[in-house]
């Protein structure tokens, strides 16, 4: 089973995916997580590059090749191995990020988007993806009051991370089997709880 967790930054995406996965532990279930990009020693390499403010002019095609660069070493070497040996991969992000930053957000060509997403996944896709929606107002609340400074891609600004977040929407109302959205206005509690639900039914 193969779960990815998408969103804006600091939608509470990351907490709700380890909680997830310290549940699938407490049931003794063989389970790996990983965030994108990143992942292994090449993937957080990369990682690196594209957050560093000091490359705020980088390209948005270099952009997309290096974010699916990671993405392509990551599928390799960690997620399908560990599918094809039978475990549960939860990710924090994957390809519906590339659709929705590089596609809605930047407004790079949707259907070339989703060629080179299936290049970089070996056609690998998830069995669930969970969307934790947040009002961007939220989000930037949520920023400033963890004191945290924006790397270089949250420093795009309000307006890009509102065609992020419809995009997002757009992506999960084309696939409902496969997505979940859940309020991420909502406690902490509640939205795993709505994500466990969902989960268990999944595993039966």
């Amino acid at each position: 089973m193969f779960i990815t967790f998408e969103g804006l930054d600091f939608s509470g995406k990351t907490t709700q995916a380890n909680l997830l996965v310290n549940c699938l532990k407490e049931l003794d279930k063989p389970v790996i997580f990983i965030r994108e990009p990143g992942g292994t020693i090449i993937s957080e390499k990369i990682r690196a590059i594209l957050l560093d403010k000091q490359h705020a002019r980088m390209n948005q095609i270099t952009e997309l090749f290096l974010f699916s660069a990671s993405r392509a070493q990551v599928v390799s070497e960690v997620i399908r191995p560990a599918l094809q040996s039978g475990k549960i991969v939860i990710c924090d992000r994957f390809y519906d990020s590339t659709t929705a930053y590089q596609g809605h957000g930047r407004g790079l060509h949707l259907q070339g988007i989703e060629t080179i997403n299936k290049i970089a996944t070996f056609g690998t896709a998830p069995t669930l993806t969970v969307l934790v929606d947040v009002e961007i107002n939220e989000v930037i609340r949520r920023q400033r009051a963890a004191g945290v400074a924006s790397d270089r891609m949250e420093s795009i600004g309000k307006e890009f991370y509102q065609k992020v977040r419809d995009g997002y929407k757009r992506i999960a109302d084309a696939e409902p089997k496969r997505f979940i959205v859940v309020n991420g206005m909502y406690t902490v509690e509640e939205i795993h709880s709505e994500i466990w639900t969902v989960v268990q039914q999944r595993l039966t």
